[in-house]
């Protein structure tokens, strides 16, 4: 029986072209995460491109920023042509290498401190009681839209203190962007995207002008500290935008996977939910876990500067890698019983927020959502319960649901 696995993993792992994904991928992309681990730890692929997938491979990778540059000007040119989107993509933190993602990170940090943060928390209470309540008058909910999706637009819109009355479009903007980093895009994605990145930087342009008339305080308001810079460093008004596109994209997705597929995971380890249940104290190893087992973000990218090898594979210069950070984050060589779903696990020294000088900016503020949204959805309705069939985004970069309907009590 372990030969025939064995001998089925070596034929997926084989078959694996990351431009022409097998049907089912996206709704359950461990089995092929496993064979990869095990048989293609370095898979190549026709357009010269490889896959890594074991943990200490990309924790190299994203701690050696010689090597492995994140800059995309030459990979997404192709991808986007000269587009909004490709603009966007190319000017955001994320996919630059100092100085520029240095300057725009520092800056940023600034606004994120642990005690800003702490800050945060009360009134992140307060907002996730009200949707619980709302959710109670229900009964019938969807827990993405009536749950998960409606925190970190409310929490990124108030780090950036913009109106209420305009937070409406943040999430389909956000979606249509980002999903526009999947490996193969159809024309309408392209479309989508290119009009969301328009239309975005427009209302943020309008804000920044705003805000510039009449700036907040800077040790709170994101927007404010990015416009003032820091230390003599400022973001030119294209890098201004395209980061707060960048942070409010990044911290919307991030988030709504984190909560929507911890709920759905506790429904399928109900020992688990009932261990949480009995001990909320471990929330904190309960949210790495939720993303050590379902990471929101599945796949990065570098690309190499200088000849590299990889278990006896030479890389050479130019070479882009694509990173499956939800295999890494399953690979037995890191984690005993990676398959098995437990909150109370240490060390858990998980990639799901990157590593290295990429480590997310948001890290902090992602967890204590998570932390919040999470514990007191559980004390208000411990016995919650599918009510529909989940839908999943369908994405495979970013894994999480688009509906997950419950019934609450």
């Amino acid at each position: 029986m372990a030969q025939d696995t064995k001998t089925a993993h070596a034929v997926i792992a084989d078959a694996f072209d990351i431009a022409a994904l097998p049907t089912g991928f996206a709704e359950d992309p461990f089995p092929t995460y496993a064979a990869l681990l095990e048989h293609a730890p370095v898979k190549r692929f026709a357009d010269g491109s490889i896959m890594l997938s074991r943990y200490s491979d990309l924790d190299r990778v994203y701690r050696d920023t010689r090597a492995f540059s994140s800059d995309k000007k030459v990979e997404f040119l192709p991808k986007f042509g000269d587009t909004p989107l490709y603009e966007h993509h190319t000017t955001s933190l994320v996919f630059n290498d100092p100085p520029l993602h240095t300057r725009v990170r520092k800056i940023m940090m600034g606004a994120l401190t642990p005690r800003a943060i702490a800050a945060m928390e009360p009134g992140l209470i307060a907002l996730v009681d009200g949707l619980l309540d709302r959710m109670a008058d229900k009964g019938d909910v969807d827990l993405i839209e009536d749950f998960a999706s409606a925190i970190p637009v409310e929490v990124i819109g108030n780090l950036f203190v913009m109106p209420h009355e305009e937070r409406g479009p943040l999430r389909d903007w956000s979606l249509a962007i980002l999903g526009a980093l999947e490996p193969t895009l159809t024309p309408e994605q392209h479309e989508r995207g290119n009009r969301a990145v328009t239309e975005f930087k427009a209302y943020l342009a309008d804000l920044a002008a705003r805000r510039r008339a009449r700036p907040g305080d800077p040790a709170t308001d994101v927007l404010t500290r990015l416009i003032a810079g820091n230390e003599g460093e400022q973001l030119s008004d294209i890098e201004l935008l395209q980061n707060c596109i960048f942070i409010l994209n990044a911290g919307h997705e991030t988030t709504t996977n984190l909560i929507g597929n911890a709920l759905h995971e506790l429904l399928q380890w109900p020992d688990q939910k009932q261990r949480l249940l009995d001990d909320p104290a471990l929330i904190d190893t309960a949210v790495d876990e939720f993303l050590r087992f379902q990471s929101p973000n599945q796949l990065g990218n570098r690309m190499t500067v200088e000849p590299v090898e990889f278990h006896g594979h030479e890389i050479a210069p130019g070479t882009r890698i694509h990173l499956a950070i939800g295999a890494a984050n399953r690979d037995p060589r890191q984690y005993d019983e990676p398959d098995r779903l437990d909150i109370a696990r240490k060390p858990n020294r998980h990639l799901a927020f990157a590593q290295g000088p990429h480590l997310c900016a948001g890290f902090s503020l992602a967890r204590m959502e998570g932390r919040i949204a999470i514990q007191r959805f559980l004390a208000r309705f411990p016995q919650y319960a599918p009510s529909g069939s989940p839908r999943r985004t369908g994405r495979v970069r970013f894994r999480g649901f688009s509906h997950l309907p419950a019934r609450v009590n």
